[in-house]
C-alpha cells in the first residue's frame, strides 16, 4: 500500500468514527440539524492546494461519508469573503486578524485551530540586500527597501499578503516603486515570478518546498513573527450545509486526521509541511 493510500485509509476510518458520533445541535450552525450529506463548499487557501494536502484530505472525507466537497482555493481574504456572503459552508484559512473579525461580525459558528507552518523570507542566492545577516525579518525588509532590491508581493488579499503588509508596517515602510512587484497571483506563481526576476518574497514554507525549479533560497526563517496558523470555521448562514460543515470541522481536528497532517510531506521533502494544532485546544 502506498503512503498516500495508507493516509486515505486512516482518514476514512476517522470519518466513519466521526459519523457514528452523530451531528451537533442547530445552535452551532444556525439551522436545523440533519444527517450529513449533499454538497459542501470548502473555501480554502492556495497553500493547501499547492502543497498537495487537499489531494489527501478531500477524497478521504468524501469517500467515508455522504458529503461531496466542492473546493475553492483562493487567498484567505477571498475565502473569508465567500463565507461572509454565504457562498461557502466551511473555511480552512490562515489570516488570524481577518478570521477574528469574521467571527465578531457573526458570520462564523465555530472556529478551531487545525495546524500551522511558518513563513519564510526567500530571495536570490546572491542575496544582494544582505538580508540573511539582518537579524530578523523586520530588519531584513528594511534592508530590502533601503537597497531598493526587487520584492514580489502577492497583492491578493491572501493570508500571506496580510502577513507581509503587517511586517512592512512593523518595519515602518510603505513599499512602493518599481522595485515592489505586485503579482496579484497565488503563492506558486508568485514564487516563480520572484525566482525569474531575482526578487525577494514572503512564502509559507510548504508551498516553497512543493514548488519546483526555483532559483531562490530561504534567507530568513524562525521566530514568532513568522508563525502561520490555520483554522477551520463553520460558516453561520441560512444556506449553510451545517451537517457536512460540522462533520468536516470535527473530522479535520480529530486525532487520526491530525496524525496524517503531522506526517504529510515527510517522505517527499524530508520534513512535515504542516504541524497539527488541534490537540492543544
Amino acid at each position: 500500500m502506498t503512503k498516500r493510500c495508507w493516509a486515505v485509509a486512516v482518514l476514512v476510518a476517522a470519518m466513519l468514527a466521526t459519523a457514528a458520533c452523530g451531528s451537533d445541535s442547530s445552535a452551532d450552525g444556525g439551522s436545523s440539524t440533519s444527517a450529513p450529506g449533499g454538497q459542501m463548499v470548502l473555501a480554502t487557501t492556495t497553500s493547501t492546494r499547492d502543497t498537495g494536502l487537499l489531494d489527501t484530505l478531500v477524497p478521504a472525507f468524501e469517500h467515508a461519508g455522504k458529503c461531496s466537497v466542492k473546493t475553492v482555493a483562493v487567498g484567505s481574504g477571498q475565502a473569508i469573503d465567500l463565507g461572509a456572503r454565504g457562498q461557502a459552508d466551511v473555511l480552512l484559512v490562515h489570516s488570524p486578524d481577518a478570521e477574528k473579525t469574521f467571527m465578531a461580525q457573526g458570520h462564523g459558528a465555530r472556529r478551531l485551530a487545525v495546524m500551522h507552518n511558518d513563513f519564510v523570507l526567500l530571495g536570490p542566492p546572491a542575496d544582494p540586500a544582505k538580508v540573511s545577516h539582518a537579524g530578523g525579518v523586520v530588519p531584513a525588509l528594511q534592508a530590502i527597501a533601503d537597497a531598493k532590491a526587487s520584492f514580489a508581493s502577492r497583492a491578493d488579499d491572501s493570508g500571506t499578503n496580510a502577513k507581509e503588509l503587517k511586517l512592512w508596517k512593523q518595519a515602518g515602510i510603505t513599499p512602493s516603486g518599481s522595485w515592489y512587484i505586485k503579482t496579484g497571483q497565488g503563492m506558486g506563481p508568485t514564487l516563480t515570478i520572484a525566482s525569474q526576476k531575482r526578487a525577494y518574497t514572503l512564502s509559507d514554507r510548504g508551498t516553497f518546498l512543493a514548488t519546483k525549479n526555483l532559483d531562490s533560497k530561504i534567507l530568513v526563517q524562525g521566530g514568532q513573527p513568522l508563525q502561520n496558523p490555520y483554522h477551520v470555521i463553520v460558516v453561520k448562514h441560512s444556506g449553510t450545509n451545517v451537517g457536512c460543515a460540522q462533520a468536516f470541522s470535527r473530522w479535520i481536528t480529530g486525532a487520526p486526521t491530525q496524525r496524517v497532517i503531522a506526517g504529510f510531506g515527510k517522505r517527499q521533502y524530508g520534513q512535515a509541511l504542516f504541524h497539527p494544532d488541534a490537540g492543544a485546544q
